[in-house]
């Protein structure tokens, strides 16, 4: 990294330290007791904790505990049962036999018309997780015909032709597909919104936990259920504790006030890998760290500009001095220890003469004017100044616009931003899983809405790469499919995209000792009611 880019980088970071440290100060905090659990972390992505609408990665670990699915995956992708006892899969649907001991915290038994409601509800609310089934061909239209209810323990759901049986199991594995108390949710309806304001902040599901609070950007607390149907939680409660700034979290994690920091930066995880009663985990989610770039920017609609943009970026050096374990470096998005994966272009390297020369070519030899929008969180804001930084180095200026996850979201899904920051995730252990959400967009005008879909967003039409996505989608036959796989990702480098990985994206946390069978999941859905703590 040259020295210029590096000395903007540390002169921001020293900036935006210094200006958190005077903002927050923590709170006075006993010991966490034994049968708590005091997650330190960043809530400031939570913006809803109705599974139908929030899709951000705290809270899914929340939704998680809160609500159950009729399926569920294990950190290795090994699906297993949750609501379902058991499945079949047949060449048009998928029955599912329901257990007959599972309850709602509510006391009522989970039935199969309470599964066909929720997933009713996930298409006609019409939120961002609509998405997840929406790319497989079920509409907020066609969902009541596809849905059936046998008797109160069997369910089956219709297959579309567009989406394979194990690829739609896992789909139903995902928070989204969160089978929530319809009675709960209907008594709490306000003007048809089928009870989304009251369960934005409470909850009316079958897991392990409820909501007993949630302050925006404080804390969040869920107690334990000991009527849960599998069996009450060993802790009595966890508490998810936001902790904006990481010499803070340090210090709470040194003091024994939170179990697991989850949201340090990369020095002060490498501070607690020599300190006892610590141990560092790096999480492999699958997801990668993204500049997203709208096309409805005339400049960035141009594919020299966005190569221009990604020439501009000393990767190498950002990885060393800013991302640690939080990331590698990698511009396909399918992490290239998954079969099928290819490897990264020779084209997309750091090289801000080439990225001079594109610009100028392009029409812009003096560079623009951008923004770059950001969630302020650990380390994408720091990742944002490093691209600030070399963007002004070939002649492009750039702000940095920080915000709270209910700042940015919804510009992200309005399309109301020229260049951001996000970060995905993977929603199954393979190239299909890691790549969709980069490599569809059925419809891009902006009368479709369609803000659930992470390619929509930056207005990228790509209809060639949709319709190899959808033939992989359907596709049983494993050769057939990696073959296909093989060719969305060169497709998706033909296209110059406007969703370009950077990195790949690990999480690292940092946990106590004292915490026993704490199992890091990729998807950030770790199950918490076998968790347990010594004295």
């Amino acid at each position: 990294m040259n020295s210029v880019i590096r000395n903007r980088i540390a002169s921001a970071l020293v900036t935006a330290t210094a200006l958190t440290a005077v903002a927050y100060s923590p709170p006075a905090l006993a010991d966490t007791p034994s049968d708590t659990l005091v997650y330190g972390t960043s809530l400031a992505q939570v913006i809803s904790l109705d599974p139908h609408q929030g899709q951000e990665a705290t809270s899914l670990e929340i939704m998680a505990n809160l609500y159950d699915r009729l399926v569920t995956s294990s950190a290795d992708g090994e699906l297993s049962p949750q609501l379902a006892e058991s499945w079949e899969i047949t060449d048009d649907a998928i029955t599912f036999q329901l257990r007959d001991d599972a309850t709602f915290a509510s006391g009522r038994a989970v039935t199969a018309e309470d599964v066909v409601w929720s997933l009713t509800r996930l298409m006609t609310l019409n939120q961002a997780p609509a998405a997840k089934l929406q790319s497989t061909g079920y509409t907020a239209e066609n969902i009541v015909d596809m849905l059936h209810v046998v008797d109160d323990t069997t369910f089956r759901i219709d297959l579309t032709g567009d989406v394979a049986g194990d690829f739609l199991l896992y789909r139903l594995a995902e928070v989204a597909a969160s089978v929530m108390d319809r009675e709960v949710a209907m008594e709490n309806e306000v003007d048809g919104d089928q009870g989304n304001a009251f369960l934005r902040t409470n909850s009316a599901g079958s897991g392990p936990f409820t909501l007993q609070r949630w302050s925006p950007n404080e804390i969040v607390i869920m107690q334990a259920r000991e009527d849960y149907w599998d069996g009450a939680p060993e802790l009595a409660r966890v508490v998810m504790q936001h902790a904006p700034e990481s010499q803070v979290e340090r210090l709470m994690l040194e003091r024994g006030d939170i179990d697991i920091a989850g949201s340090l930066t990369p020095g002060d995880i490498a501070y607690f890998t020599e300190q006892d009663g610590v141990e560092i985990v790096e999480v492999p989610t699958g997801g990668f760290y993204v500049l997203a770039m709208n096309m409805e920017r005339e400049e960035l609609a141009n594919p020299q500009v966005r190569q221009a943009l990604f020439r501009a970026i000393d990767y190498a050096g950002i990885e060393q001095a800013i991302l640690g374990p939080y990331g590698t470096t990698r511009h396909i998005p399918v992490p290239s220890s998954y079969d099928s994966a290819i490897p990264d272009p020779e084209g997309w390297t750091y090289d801000p003469e080439e990225a001079r020369r594109l610009l100028e070519e392009a029409g812009y030899p003096d560079g623009f004017e951008v923004t770059i929008k950001t969630i302020a969180q650990t380390p994408r804001v720091e990742l944002a100044t490093a691209v600030q930084a070399a963007l002004a180095d070939i002649g492009i200026s750039a702000s940095v616009i920080q915000g709270s996850g209910a700042d940015i979201v919804p510009q992200h899904r309005a399309r109301d931003f020229d260049l951001l920051i996000p970060q995905t995730g993977a929603y199954m252990p393979n190239a299909m899983g890691a790549m969709e959400q980069f490599s569809s967009n059925p419809d891009n005008s902006r009368e479709a809405n369609n803000a659930g879909n992470f390619v929509w967003r930056s207005a990228w039409d790509i209809p060639g790469l949709t319709e190899i996505t959808a033939q992989a989608m359907k596709e049983n036959d494993p050769e057939v499919r990696a073959e296909l796989f093989r060719q969305m990702q060169e497709q998706f480098v033909e296209e110059v995209p406007a969703v370009f990985p950077m990195f790949e994206r690990f999480l690292p946390l940092a946990i106590s000792t004292r915490v026993q069978g704490y199992k890091p999941h990729p998807q950030q859905v770790v199950r918490l009611e076998d968790v347990a703590k010594t004295d």
